[in-house]
Protein backbone atom coordinates (compact mmCIF):
# COMPACT_ATOMS: atom_id res chain seq x y z
CA UNK A 1 0.00 0.00 0.00
CA UNK A 2 2.94 2.34 0.65
CA UNK A 3 4.12 1.71 -2.91
CA UNK A 4 0.65 2.66 -4.18
CA UNK A 5 0.75 5.98 -2.34
CA UNK A 6 4.26 6.85 -3.52
CA UNK A 7 3.42 6.12 -7.14
CA UNK A 8 0.39 8.39 -6.92
CA UNK A 9 2.54 11.16 -5.57
CA UNK A 10 5.24 11.00 -8.26
CA UNK A 11 2.83 10.89 -11.18
CA UNK A 12 4.84 8.04 -12.74
CA UNK A 13 3.21 4.86 -13.92
CA UNK A 14 4.22 1.58 -12.34
CA UNK A 15 3.55 -1.82 -13.87
CA UNK A 16 0.27 -2.13 -11.98
CA UNK A 17 -0.95 1.31 -13.11
CA UNK A 18 -0.17 0.50 -16.74
CA UNK A 19 -1.90 -2.87 -16.41
CA UNK A 20 -4.99 -1.25 -14.85
CA UNK A 21 -5.15 1.40 -17.58
CA UNK A 22 -4.98 -1.31 -20.24
CA UNK A 23 -7.45 -3.64 -18.54
CA UNK A 24 -10.10 -1.04 -17.68
CA UNK A 25 -9.76 0.67 -21.07
CA UNK A 26 -10.27 -2.70 -22.75
CA UNK A 27 -13.38 -3.33 -20.63
CA UNK A 28 -14.83 0.03 -21.66
CA UNK A 29 -14.17 -0.68 -25.34
CA UNK A 30 -15.63 -4.18 -25.12
CA UNK A 31 -18.75 -2.76 -23.47
CA UNK A 32 -19.13 -0.38 -26.40
CA UNK A 33 -18.46 -2.91 -29.15
CA UNK A 34 -20.63 -5.65 -27.67
CA UNK A 35 -23.61 -3.46 -26.84
CA UNK A 36 -23.40 -4.50 -23.18
CA UNK A 37 -22.35 -0.95 -22.35
CA UNK A 38 -25.93 0.22 -22.85
CA UNK A 39 -28.76 -0.73 -20.48
CA UNK A 40 -32.24 -0.28 -21.99
CA UNK A 41 -34.60 1.80 -19.87
CA UNK A 42 -38.25 2.68 -20.54
CA UNK A 43 -37.34 6.10 -21.97
CA UNK A 44 -33.67 5.79 -22.98
CA UNK A 45 -30.50 3.72 -23.02
CA UNK A 46 -28.20 4.25 -20.06
CA UNK A 47 -24.49 3.86 -20.76
CA UNK A 48 -22.12 2.22 -18.28
CA UNK A 49 -18.97 2.75 -20.35
CA UNK A 50 -17.81 5.47 -17.95
CA UNK A 51 -17.66 3.06 -15.00
CA UNK A 52 -14.15 1.66 -15.75
CA UNK A 53 -12.87 5.26 -15.78
CA UNK A 54 -14.44 5.90 -12.36
CA UNK A 55 -13.07 2.66 -10.91
CA UNK A 56 -9.56 3.37 -12.20
CA UNK A 57 -9.63 6.90 -10.78
CA UNK A 58 -10.73 5.77 -7.32
CA UNK A 59 -8.19 2.96 -7.16
CA UNK A 60 -5.14 4.59 -8.73
CA UNK A 61 -5.67 8.34 -8.81
CA UNK A 62 -6.69 11.08 -11.23
CA UNK A 63 -3.90 10.57 -13.78
CA UNK A 64 -4.75 6.90 -14.27
CA UNK A 65 -8.46 7.78 -14.42
CA UNK A 66 -7.75 10.49 -16.99
CA UNK A 67 -5.74 8.06 -19.14
CA UNK A 68 -8.58 5.54 -19.15
CA UNK A 69 -10.98 8.37 -20.01
CA UNK A 70 -8.67 9.43 -22.85
CA UNK A 71 -8.79 5.95 -24.37
CA UNK A 72 -12.59 5.84 -23.89
CA UNK A 73 -12.85 9.15 -25.73
CA UNK A 74 -10.57 8.09 -28.59
CA UNK A 75 -12.65 4.95 -28.99
CA UNK A 76 -15.74 7.17 -29.31
CA UNK A 77 -14.11 8.98 -32.23
CA UNK A 78 -13.21 5.72 -33.95
CA UNK A 79 -16.72 4.38 -33.39
CA UNK A 80 -18.25 7.56 -34.82
CA UNK A 81 -16.10 7.22 -37.95
CA UNK A 82 -16.66 3.49 -38.48
CA UNK A 83 -20.32 3.21 -37.39
CA UNK A 84 -21.79 6.69 -37.82
CA UNK A 85 -25.12 7.73 -36.34
CA UNK A 86 -27.18 10.91 -36.17
CA UNK A 87 -24.70 12.64 -33.81
CA UNK A 88 -21.41 11.35 -35.26
CA UNK A 89 -20.65 14.80 -36.67
CA UNK A 90 -20.21 15.97 -33.06
CA UNK A 91 -18.39 12.96 -31.66
CA UNK A 92 -15.55 13.11 -34.18
CA UNK A 93 -14.53 16.33 -32.41
CA UNK A 94 -12.20 15.54 -29.46
CA UNK A 95 -13.69 18.47 -27.50
CA UNK A 96 -16.96 16.50 -27.41
CA UNK A 97 -15.80 12.91 -27.25
CA UNK A 98 -12.44 13.07 -25.45
CA UNK A 99 -12.24 16.11 -23.16
CA UNK A 100 -15.30 15.30 -20.98
CA UNK A 101 -14.15 11.67 -20.68
CA UNK A 102 -10.71 12.75 -19.44
CA UNK A 103 -12.44 14.88 -16.80
CA UNK A 104 -14.45 11.85 -15.57
CA UNK A 105 -11.31 10.45 -13.94
CA UNK A 106 -10.36 13.78 -12.40
CA UNK A 107 -13.77 14.67 -10.95
CA UNK A 108 -14.41 11.11 -9.78
CA UNK A 109 -11.11 10.95 -7.92
CA UNK A 110 -11.49 14.30 -6.16
CA UNK A 111 -15.13 13.62 -5.29
CA UNK A 112 -13.93 10.41 -3.62
CA UNK A 113 -11.03 12.16 -1.89
CA UNK A 114 -13.03 15.14 -0.64
CA UNK A 115 -16.18 13.30 0.50
CA UNK A 116 -16.11 13.26 4.28
CA UNK A 117 -17.75 10.05 5.37
CA UNK A 118 -16.74 7.15 7.58
CA UNK A 119 -18.52 4.80 5.18
CA UNK A 120 -16.39 3.80 2.22
CA UNK A 121 -19.49 2.93 0.21
CA UNK A 122 -20.75 6.52 0.50
CA UNK A 123 -17.43 7.91 -0.77
CA UNK A 124 -17.38 5.49 -3.70
CA UNK A 125 -21.02 6.20 -4.49
CA UNK A 126 -20.53 9.98 -4.50
CA UNK A 127 -17.48 9.55 -6.73
CA UNK A 128 -19.41 7.37 -9.18
CA UNK A 129 -22.32 9.81 -9.36
CA UNK A 130 -20.02 12.82 -9.91
CA UNK A 131 -17.95 10.99 -12.53
CA UNK A 132 -21.01 9.75 -14.39
CA UNK A 133 -22.65 13.18 -14.42
CA UNK A 134 -19.37 14.69 -15.63
CA UNK A 135 -19.63 12.40 -18.66
CA UNK A 136 -23.30 13.13 -19.37
CA UNK A 137 -23.32 16.89 -18.85
CA UNK A 138 -19.81 17.40 -20.21
CA UNK A 139 -20.54 15.71 -23.53
CA UNK A 140 -23.97 17.30 -23.98
CA UNK A 141 -22.75 20.76 -22.98
CA UNK A 142 -19.99 20.58 -25.57
CA UNK A 143 -22.52 19.47 -28.19
CA UNK A 144 -24.70 22.46 -27.34
CA UNK A 145 -21.82 24.96 -27.30
CA UNK A 146 -20.23 23.74 -30.53
CA UNK A 147 -23.05 22.18 -32.53
CA UNK A 148 -26.40 23.55 -31.39
CA UNK A 149 -27.50 24.41 -34.94
CA UNK A 150 -26.42 21.04 -36.39
CA UNK A 151 -28.03 19.22 -33.48
CA UNK A 152 -31.31 21.04 -34.04
CA UNK A 153 -31.19 20.27 -37.77
CA UNK A 154 -30.40 16.59 -37.14
CA UNK A 155 -33.31 16.33 -34.70
CA UNK A 156 -35.66 18.40 -36.85
CA UNK A 157 -36.30 20.97 -34.13
CA UNK A 158 -35.98 24.74 -33.83
CA UNK A 159 -32.64 26.09 -32.65
CA UNK A 160 -34.38 27.71 -29.67
CA UNK A 161 -35.55 24.28 -28.53
CA UNK A 162 -32.10 22.69 -28.76
CA UNK A 163 -31.09 23.54 -25.20
CA UNK A 164 -34.29 22.06 -23.71
CA UNK A 165 -33.88 18.88 -25.75
CA UNK A 166 -30.18 18.50 -24.97
CA UNK A 167 -30.59 18.98 -21.22
CA UNK A 168 -33.77 16.91 -21.26
CA UNK A 169 -31.62 14.07 -22.59
CA UNK A 170 -29.05 14.84 -19.90
CA UNK A 171 -31.65 14.42 -17.14
CA UNK A 172 -33.40 11.40 -18.66
CA UNK A 173 -30.12 9.58 -19.28
CA UNK A 174 -27.87 11.14 -16.67
CA UNK A 175 -29.78 10.31 -13.50
CA UNK A 176 -30.24 6.57 -14.25
CA UNK A 177 -26.62 6.35 -15.46
CA UNK A 178 -25.37 7.90 -12.22
CA UNK A 179 -27.45 5.53 -10.10
CA UNK A 180 -26.27 2.49 -12.08
CA UNK A 181 -22.66 3.69 -11.90
CA UNK A 182 -22.88 3.93 -8.10
CA UNK A 183 -24.62 0.55 -7.80
CA UNK A 184 -21.85 -1.15 -9.80
CA UNK A 185 -18.85 0.82 -8.51
CA UNK A 186 -19.55 0.40 -4.79
CA UNK A 187 -19.25 -3.41 -4.65
CA UNK A 188 -16.52 -3.63 -7.31
CA UNK A 189 -14.23 -1.01 -5.78
CA UNK A 190 -14.99 -2.31 -2.28
CA UNK A 191 -13.95 -5.84 -3.28
CA UNK A 192 -10.75 -4.67 -4.98
CA UNK A 193 -9.77 -2.48 -2.05
CA UNK A 194 -10.35 -5.39 0.31
CA UNK A 195 -8.06 -7.49 -1.86
CA UNK A 196 -5.42 -4.72 -1.74
CA UNK A 197 -5.56 -4.71 2.05
CA UNK A 198 -5.22 -8.47 2.24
Amino acid sequence: MEKLVSLRGTGRFGVRQIAIIGMLSAISIILGLSGFGFIPLPTAKATIMQIPVIIGAILEGPVVGAMIGLIFGLFSIIQSLTAPNILSFAFINPLVSVLPRVFIGITAYYAYKWTRSKHEGVRIGVSAVVGSLTNTFGVLTMIYVLYAAQFAAARGIDLDAAIQVIYGIALINGIPEAIIAAAISIPVVGAIKKRYRN
